[in-house]
């Protein structure tokens, strides 16, 4: 009996195991069978009551459609015009929603789908693109591999006015592994806007307003400070020994100021272009968290928490500077959706940074007031925390060194020194202003601690309070 149970059971286990196997070979079959890497071109036209829209899209990339072949797998042209079609609206239209006025257009109607060949380089402009889809069709007896060729496709959507708010979800991604679409916008003034996609990039206002472009960017400032892991810890770093509120007031101020500064600079192009500038810097947030926690510890170590305000502003204004560029790089590419408003897209990512800051600090502040009030003193909490956050820091800081390291080092020419002389000038001028700033704040500190001290002696506390 319990031979025949083993044999049962192992028969169970290697049917088991043979799905299993079959399964994980089907489903490789399939993510074979999807494109790694897909490009599409897109133009979009509004042109009095209708708009056009102009796609490219690979045909390797529509795998679920029966398309005609003969031979050892050449596209049949004489048969292809139904498959094509049908491959539109499966892949495109089913998938592409254009928007007027914030009401999604009706479906658009086919006025051409044609095969083109790979060299075919006539989506560089609206004009040439459109001619070619217009143009002869290619030839039924060329020998081409269906699965090589491109597809070029006209849509037109009837609209109320070219002159309407358009807007454009792409839901591509399913096209394959990786997909990136450029379109390109061109509304009846002649300014042409160019977005760069990856994926399913969700609404895109083709034409933002104002309101629209500061609300995106205000939301995109707030996330990113949520999401950024290092951002948060050097704002824990800044403020775990200031806790009350006109230091705090001032820190975070300085620090908003200085990365304000370098993200308005970014912006404007006044950064080095060059690939070793982006791992440098995220070198150097590493190394300023690990300063900030050290600091800590000392000041910690010292039991002179909460005392050196004007010291504190003036690296949290430094290495604001530093941050601001990371965020730059975050905002980089989201800034092809602000249109016309750069200034506004630059305001509502500040503010945004802002609002994220301040909704940390009314979570962190309180909770760190209650454990220092009921879990730990003071200053080993501060000590722990900041060995803990320095700990952190620190492989971040080898890791992307690393990184940086592969890079080789910058060439020193007539073009770097001017350059190196530009970021010169730029650093004297803040320092400049910094100790302006600084010698005004140290006034001012001393005015309010002498206004309080008058305040005290004419009015002193009784012996029962």
């Amino acid at each position: 009996m319990r031979c025949h149970g083993f044999i049962a059971i192992s028969r169970c286990l290697t049917a088991a195991i043979a799905t299993t196997l079959a399964c994980a070979v089907a489903l490789s079959a399939a993510a074979h069978d999807i494109p790694p890497d897909v490009k599409i071109n897109a133009f979009v036209k509004p042109a009095g009551k209708r708009l056009e829209l102009l796609i490219r899209v690979p045909l390797a990339a529509m795998i679920e459609v029966d398309i005609p072949t003969r031979g050892p797998g050449y596209l049949d042209l004489s048969r292809a015009d139904g498959a094509l079609r049908d491959a539109t609206k499966l892949y495109l239209i089913d998938n592409i929603t254009i928007y007027e006025n914030g009401a999604p257009l009706p479906p658009p109607h086919i006025l051409y789908a044609r095969v083109s060949l790979p060299s075919d380089r006539s989506f560089t402009s609206y004009e040439q693109a459109r001619a070619h889809v217009e143009g002869p069709r290619l030839s039924d007896g060329l020998e081409l591999y269906w699965n090589q060729q491109l597809l070029d496709v006209l849509l037109e959507y009837p609209i109320q006015s070219d002159r309407s708010e358009f807007a454009i979800r792409l839901r591509v991604d399913r096209l394959g592994q990786k997909v990136s679409t450029a379109l390109r916008f061109l509304p009846p003034d002649g300014a042409t806007r160019a977005f760069e996609l990856h994926g399913d990039p969700g609404l895109v206002r083709l034409d933002p307003r104002w309101h629209q472009a500061a609300l995106r960017f205000v939301v995109s400032g707030f996330w990113h400070i949520l999401e950024g892991t290092d951002h948060l810890l050097f704002l824990c770093c800044l403020v775990i020994p200031f806790r009350r509120l006109r230091p705090l007031v001032i820190i975070v101020t300085s620090f908003t100021v200085g990365h304000s500064i370098s993200l308005i600079a970014s912006a404007f192009g006044f950064v080095p272009d060059a690939l070793w500038f982006p791992p440098l810097i995220e070198t150097l947030i590493a190394v300023t968290i690990i300063y900030m926690a050290l600091e800590n510890i000392v000041y910690a170590a010292l039991g002179k928490l909460g005392d050196d305000i004007s010291r504190r502003w003036i690296i949290a204004f430094a290495f604001g500077l530093v941050h601001g560029f990371g965020f730059s790089f975050a905002l980089r590419e989201s800034l092809q959706f602000a249109g016309n408003h750069l200034m506004t897209a630059l305001f509502g990512f500040n503010l945004g940074v802002e609002i994220g800051q301040i909704a940390v600090l009314l979570v962190l502040i309180p909770a760190l007031d209650l454990i220092f009030r009921y879990v730990i003193r003071e200053w080993l909490g501060v000590i722990i925390m900041s060995a803990l956050i320095a700990h952190v820091a620190w492989h971040w800081m080898i890791e992307r060194g690393e990184q940086l390291a592969k890079f080789p080092f910058p060439k020193i020419d007539a073009a770097f020194l001017a350059s190196a002389l530009r970021g010169l000038i730029a650093m004297l001028i803040l320092a400049l202003a910094v100790l302006l700033a600084n010698g005004w704040l140290r006034r001012w500190i001393q005015a309010q601690n002498g206004s309080s001290a008058k305040d005290l002696a004419a009015d002193p506390p009784s012996k029962g309070s």
